[in-house]
């Protein structure tokens, strides 16, 4: 069977455990399941759909697995995270596939690219055939009308998804609502549908799904709920690429791009809203009990989580992970080879609800951790280490944790239990959560009224999202430090004259660089802004960034050329920080003379930004031992650099790796049918 079968029908993967593909087409069988005598209950229904959770509702994915989970281990590739050496590069050439034929199509590398779906059609196959077998089974009287339309809206909220993937890593891809035979050769090898005719047909789906999903099918099973956030967030995506991007070449196979946007970026509002409106969610649990729960689901207790996945070996002998084990568990051992840097440092809020360059709150001018988790909004202390720590940039994400697994491995603590170590982490991970229902909300009517006329945003909105997310409880430990809530974001903050001052970072030159600037000609307002910022703070690490700057045409912000402060990690005092009581961080060795370098602050701008000196590299002169015996360290105060620091390969901005382009494979197999795939803009050979 030809390669592109294999992605098309890929049988064996498709229908449940114990089907066996070359009885497919044979008789049935009295002994084992088939698709012959499997769709008989609604029981059978749920294990085919439960089947593929892990896909969508990925947590922190499975053992030494990393595709959608916390980048905190895996590589999504945004301004988010620097490594040492060469930023690694998005793509420069025309891949042989888009790995599609991988045996786990969501295990692939492709994430470090676009955050999105591979070139593979398996799941779209897998959700066809359900909507296809369940018509069966209420013709045949074996599901209810209720059953049926709620079962049926479940697969048509999945194939929506999976489209939505697909169409976030390629634009224009070919649409299918129907499972394919052998028989149907033009349509497998048919070229791309334009992007608008696909999500048309999604929000027809998202539609469906939204009418007829139920309310409640048991916890943490797919409810309305979580359609409502999940297509919102799709939908954000899609009506925010087509005001971002709406020139782009890839665009021109597009009809009524604006009318497009809006629709979309209504109906992102409309789902929402829904969920806001009737869900009762509420945010009542600090950070660390959120991403590090162990063993439980916390869907009906914590009242901001729509869907949970919970981690317990003794249920499930493969439920876990490494995530826990790289944020700082696994007795503190493992160090985080990609790690944040000063863009995102610059970026977060401080207590008193204000950027960095014209808050007022007591010592805000200290970039050292230990008072930054004082002075920044209360999640940065629940985001990171508050000393410098092995990674790449001295900064470390703690946040996928709990409180205790962090207290191992800290000044000879007891060795760690198993469920902090290694591969075999088992906390739990909110998979659809509230945040994202109120931010996808808030932006979707912000860019309604930004850019089509629409209500515009008011201090109730505020205060029923990014307000709100602010008053999440603090924990004893966080508290014990000194952090407290942040103020409230006050609209009045943001318009006018004071408005378009309250953050000078708005208008950077590395805001100016993007391609958003040259398709609008116009820097993002104040409240967009804001949002954006909001949501940068509340999802760090949690791989939303990579889709957000995509859909922003603000992929040129991983450009250290225009945007150096990517370039730059956090505040350390390394002659200092070998007597940490927490963990030593020891760079001024003989080895690392010449290598290990910080930058100074040596100024403010007018603004109030902050100026940096050139690189201070370590130097010094030591004993064969290696022992010191006249060194600056003095002077190895500063913003750290990563060692051998480099920015990407220029080709990484052109306009054409907004999409990923058709891989070498896929064209060859239309060439051997003498058909023809068109090719993504700017990666024809």
């Amino acid at each position: 069977m030809k390669k592109v079968l294999y992605t098309l029908m890929a049988l064996a993967t498709l229908l449940v455990a114990g089907c066996n593909p070359d009885t497919f087409l044979d008789r049935n069988t009295l002994t084992a399941m088939d698709d012959g005598n499997y769709w008989t209950t609604e029981s059978n229904v749920r294990l085919f759909v439960q089947g593929a959770f892990g896909s969508y509702f990925n947590g922190y994915s499975d053992n030494w697995g990393s595709v959608y989970a916390p980048a905190c281990y895996s590589y999504e590739m945004s301004d988010e995270r620097t490594t040492t050496g060469v930023q690694a590069d998005i793509l420069l050439n025309v891949p042989a596939d888009n790995w599609y034929r991988a045996e786990a199509p969501y295990r692939g590398y492709w994430l470090q690219r676009r955050g999105a779906g591979p070139w593979n059609f398996a799941y779209i196959r897998k959700w066809n055939i359900l909507i296809q077998r369940l018509a069966t089974m209420k013709d045949n009287g074996l599901l209810t009308d209720e059953a049926y339309n709620h079962w049926n809206g479940v697969a048509r909220f999945f194939r929506g998804w999976e489209y939505c993937r697909f169409v976030q890593s390629f634009g224009d891809v070919p649409y299918y609502d129907v499972p394919l035979t052998e028989a149907d050769m033009d349509e497998m090898y048919k070229d791309r549908d334009p992007r608008t005719t696909v999500m048309d047909h999604v929000l027809d789906d998202f539609q469906y799904a939204m009418d007829n999903v139920r309310v409640n099918d048991g916890v943490d099973y797919v409810n309305k709920y979580v359609v409502g956030t999940i297509a919102s967030r799709m939908l954000l995506f899609e009506g925010t690429w087509y005001v971002y991007h709406k020139t782009d070449p890839a665009m021109a196979t597009c009809k009524d791009i604006d009318a497009h946007a809006k629709t979309y970026l209504s109906k992102a509002m409309e789902f929402a809203q829904y969920v806001m409106d009737k869900g009762g969610f509420t945010f009542n649990t600090d950070s660390h009990t959120l991403f590090g729960n162990l063993y439980t689901t916390l869907t009906g207790t914590a009242g901001e989580v729509i869907l949970y996945r919970a981690y317990n070996k003794s249920v499930q002998n493969a439920s876990q992970h490494c995530i826990a084990s790289y944020s700082g568990g696994n007795g503190g051992g493992e160090g985080q080879a990609m790690a944040g840097n000063l863009s995102t440092l610059k970026a977060w809020i401080c207590q008193d609800g204000k950027p960095y360059n014209s808050s007022t709150v007591a010592n805000v001018k200290s970039w050292r951790m230990q008072d930054m988790v004082v002075t920044r909004d209360a999640r940065f202390e629940a985001a990171y280490w508050d000393e410098p720590r092995n990674s790449a940039t001295g900064l470390y994400i703690e946040k996928f944790i709990d409180r205790t697994g962090l207290t191992y491995g800290v000044d000879g603590a007891d060795p760690c239990p198993a469920c902090y170590a290694s591969d075999t982490n088992e906390n739990g991970y909110p998979c659809v959560r509230y945040s994202e229902t109120v931010l996808n909300w808030l932006e979707a009517k912000a860019e309604l009224a930004d850019k089509f006329g629409g209500a515009a945003i008011t201090q109730s909105d505020i205060d029923r999202s990014i307000n709100a997310i602010r008053k999440r409880p603090i924990d004893d430990v966080a508290k014990k430090k000194g952090v407290q809530l942040t103020a409230p974001l006050q609209l009045s903050w943001l318009q006018g004259g004071d408005g378009e001052k309250f953050d000078p970072e708005r208008t950077s030159d590395a805001q100016r660089a993007c391609h958003s600037y040259a398709v609008t000609g116009k820097f993002v307002s104040p409240i967009l802004w804001e949002i954006r910022r909001e949501r940068r703070m509340e999802f760090l690490m949690e791989q939303y960034r990579v889709l957000d700057i995509r859909r922003w045409g603000q992929l040129e912000l991983m450009d250290g050329t225009t945007n150096p402060d990517i370039l730059v990690g956090g505040w350390v005092e390394l002659d200092k920080s070998m007597q940490l009581t927490k963990r030593k961080y020891n760079l001024l060795t003989k080895a690392n003379a010449g290598k290990v370098s910080v930058r100074h602050i040596v100024g403010y701008n007018p603004d109030g930004t902050i100026k940096l000196g050139d690189r201070i590299f370590f130097s010094g002169t030591f004993t064969e031992k290696g022992d010191p015996i006249e060194t600056n360290a003095a002077e190895m105060e500063g913003f750290q650099v990563p060692q051998n620091i480099q920015t990407r390969d220029v080709r990484n901005f052109l306009l054409r790796n907004y999409l990923e382009p058709i891989c070498t494979d896929v064209l060859s197999q239309y060439a051997d049918k003498g058909k023809t795939i068109t090719q993504n803009p700017g990666w024809e050979q």
